[in-house]
């Protein structure tokens, strides 16, 4: 089987779970290839980027971001490549049919770089809903062939419909073949905005092995070790861990929280942590690989994440991170947000918390302070959670079911 996956950014430190699956389909013996508007240029790479050589599979359409010099490059590559398939190009400026789609001349750029590389498959796989947007409208023209799956993760049906409009996927939920939201929250949303086609909810998972499970107790010095693992971005609510932080900071005199990750908001909430007094207890120490994350989750207590809505409607799907947390047995405390709840359950592996409500952040994290002969109970309850629902090879075995009834479905559509 023949595979492509659209996705926006590769490799994507932050997007394990898009990694974690061309990795699994490659060790299963399918061929795949990436297709991606941009390599995020990050200094840290997952190591399995270069083990599985990812870079010699993927493609990039490098299309300027510079609107003037993304036009004139367009002229560039459309005289060039315009003898090759001048069906198809012609086809990709179609501004009438694909509205924003052909205007920014994504669909020109990204046909183009298809006709100089494999155009059949037997699935496109895109991570976004806009990134199926593109896929089906890339088939249409007849750029690439392939059923198209779709994956929506947050802020796809959350911000991008926002912006774009509630009727933005018309176009895809008319096209494509299956809608896979990573949870049953995102199921209902796609429903909402109209899509009638088959949804399969598919969540994203983790390797387990790379994961131990560590039994928690309160170590001898007594220090609770506290982390948050996110994007320094509104919708992690990083901003109300440390507040609640700083609402125990003058009672406990043994916290310590760290904040691994990197982002827009990282300059201000240095300045917020400064101003609360509290930057003996709070370290960020960047952006980290994922051994250099499993290294500090060993030797954490509580996972801090206090997840929100973004004003600008951004959404979570379900963290990874909170994944990766329960599999090496830390409770978590978290919030009541997008689909967090079908992966921790309030009570068993954590705490769940309403949206922003520092004082009950600090209530729940001042409970496991006070009580870490509950920790161990939690971790397990999590471990066992998480292998049971969120594994990757289960999940990519059922993604490879989900691939072949598609397949099947088209092969006897045309026999």
């Amino acid at each position: 089987m023949r595979i492509a996956f659209i996705v926006t950014f590769f490799p994507a430190l932050s997007e394990t779970f898009i990694l974690n699956q061309i990795t699994g389909l490659i060790d299963r013996g399918y061929e795949v290839d990436i297709y991606a508007d941009d390599s995020r240029k990050e200094l840290k790479v997952h190591p399995d980027v270069e083990k599985y050589s990812l870079i010699n599979r993927t493609y990039y359409n490098d299309i300027p971001t510079n609107k003037l010099l993304r036009l004139l490059n367009g002229i560039r590559l459309l005289l060039a490549n315009f003898h090759k398939n001048p069906i198809v190009l012609l086809r990709s400026l179609n501004f009438f049919k694909y509205g924003k789609n052909a205007i920014s001349l994504r669909l020109l750029y990204m046909a183009i770089l298809m006709q100089h590389q494999k155009q059949s498959y037997n699935i496109i796989h895109c991570h976004f809903g806009y990134n199926g947007l593109a896929g089906v409208i890339l088939r249409d023209i007849g750029a690439i062939q392939g059923k198209v799956i779709t994956t929506f993760h947050g802020i796809d049906v959350t911000n991008y419909v926002k912006n774009k409009g509630e009727r933005a996927y018309d176009l895809l939920f008319q096209l494509g073949n299956i809608f896979s939201p990573v949870s049953e929250l995102w199921k209902r949303r796609l429903i909402e905005l109209g899509c009638n086609g088959d949804i399969i909810v598919h969540r994203m998972g983790i390797d387990c092995s790379k994961f131990s499970f560590i039994a928690r107790k309160l170590r001898a010095n007594g220090v609770v070790q506290i982390v948050t693992i996110a994007r320094l971005v509104e919708k992690k609510g990083v901003e109300y861990a440390i507040r609640a932080i700083a609402k125990l900071a003058s009672s406990k005199t043994n916290l310590n929280y760290t904040i691994v990750g990197d982002g827009p908001l990282k300059e201000s909430l240095q300045q917020l942590i400064k101003e609360l007094g509290v930057d003996r207890i709070v370290t960020f120490v960047g952006l980290k690989q994922q051994q250099e994350v499993i290294e500090i989750l060993k030797n954490s207590d509580i996972m801090l994440a206090p997840s929100v809505t973004s004003f600008d409607g951004d959404r979570e799907g379900i963290p990874v991170v909170l994944m990766e947390t329960m599999a090496m047995g830390l409770p978590i405390i978290s919030t009541l947000h997008s689909g967090i709840p079908e992966l921790v359950e309030n009570g068993v592996s954590g705490f769940l918390t309403p949206e922003r409500d520092v004082d009950a952040l600090a209530e729940k994290l001042n409970y496991l302070v006070e009580n870490p002969e509950i920790w161990n109970n939690m971790g397990a309850a999590g471990r066992a959670f998480v292998e049971e629902h969120y594994n990757i090879d289960k999940l990519n075995d059922k993604l490879v079911e989900i691939y072949n009834s598609s397949v099947s479905i088209g092969m006897a559509n045309y026999s």
